[in-house]
């Protein structure tokens, strides 16, 4: 192997071992705390979550495979099946994020209408919604043999096997990166801003009162009010950087892949392999970004592994400390009798 290759390898390894543990940890916080199940965006959260770990487990290690033997992994069939799932997991995972902005949007402009518009049937129903576009697109996908191993990306995916059809499965690819990757981006810019846009909104008002309290205590300690100002400050840069945070992540991982499988369908255009993987790899790697955007680093997330580690220390410390504690106590007790005894 070339040092290109092992670099990829390492890469698409890290990427695996990343996304197993994040993706499992945001799934014990689920089952552990049952004030995150109670919320309705656990629903889109967990299917998210659902995505990404049966994406790691199938679909990336037969790629790391591909790549290291530089050739298909499994028989014709299993190659198929495999493209099959990557294909619906990819989508469905594409418009859980798209569902989750739509959830932020509500909650955010219309709070006080936001439990009795969205509600967990509601959530059901939007996740229905996903499945059956996702199984839409992969089931034609397979059903049209238009899934298979693709040399490019070292990996089981959708590709004109056959060669048979080039048109129609130009339109077919074209058809499915508008409905499912533009049309994700395109409803996380529009929720994500007008939620920004409500947030900055919301942080003017607060400067205001900020402002107004400042200059009626005329006798405040300047570093408390640098404090105030430093305090505004941040305000406004936190939600600028969490909804570029949520963008940006689904655009230079997911972009350069689709922008490849569209440049693709132009057979005069070269394609360097090694760029192909790489692209796959960014593709990959937003199951192992997803854990940290959406769930791991909020507060009750936070707060909850928090609780987990210290439930798994506990007993080992109480364990470790009990006979050490019983013994001193047992030396107290001699001791006192033996002072007892000598007065």
């Amino acid at each position: 192997m070339a040092t290109v290759e092992v670099f990829l390898s390492v890469l698409m390894l890290v990427i695996i071992v990343v996304s197993l543990l994040s993706n499992t940890v945001v799934l014990i916080c689920f089952l552990y705390n049952p004030e995150i199940r109670k919320q309705v965006p656990c629903v889109f959260t967990l299917n998210l979550t659902f995505c990404n770990l049966l994406l790691t487990v199938s679909n990336m290690p037969l790629t790391l495979a591909g790549l290291i033997n530089e050739g298909q992994p499994g028989s014709d069939a299993f190659c198929q099946f495999v493209g099959f799932s990557e294909t619906f997991l990819t989508t469905n995972s594409m418009l859980s994020m798209a569902a989750l902005s739509i959830d932020r949007w509500i909650a955010v402009v219309f709070p006080l209408r936001y439990h009795s518009r969205i509600r967990h049937r509601d959530a059901a129903l939007v996740l229905g919604y996903t499945w059956i576009h996702s199984m839409s697109f992969s089931t034609a996908a397979a059903c049209l043999s238009w899934v298979g191993y693709h040399p490019l990306y070292a990996s089981c995916t959708l590709a004109d096997v056959t060669e048979n059809s080039q048109t129609p499965f130009v339109i077919f690819t074209v058809l499915f990166h508008s409905l499912t990757f533009l049309l994700s981006f395109l409803v996380l810019c529009v929720t994500y801003l007008k939620v920004l846009k409500v947030a900055r909104f919301h942080c003017k008002r607060i400067d205001v009162i900020t402002m107004q309290t400042l200059v009626l205590l005329v006798d405040i300690h300047p570093s408390v009010r640098e404090r105030c100002l430093e305090e505004q400050k941040r305000r406004r840069q936190r939600a600028t950087r969490k909804i570029s945070t949520f963008i940006g992540t689904f655009m230079v991982c997911f972009a350069p892949y689709v922008i490849t499988r569209i440049v693709e369908l132009f057979p005069s255009v070269p394609i360097d392999h090694h760029w192909g993987v790489v692209s796959k790899c960014l593709a990959y790697s937003k199951a192992a970004c997803d854990p940290f955007v959406y769930s791991l680093l909020r507060n009750q997330y936070k707060k909850t592994c928090g609780d987990i580690i210290n439930r798994l220390l506990k007993p080992s410390s109480l364990n470790a400390s009990g006979p050490g504690h019983h013994h001193n106590h047992e030396t107290r007790g001699r001791n006192n009798i033996v002072q007892t005894a000598a007065d």
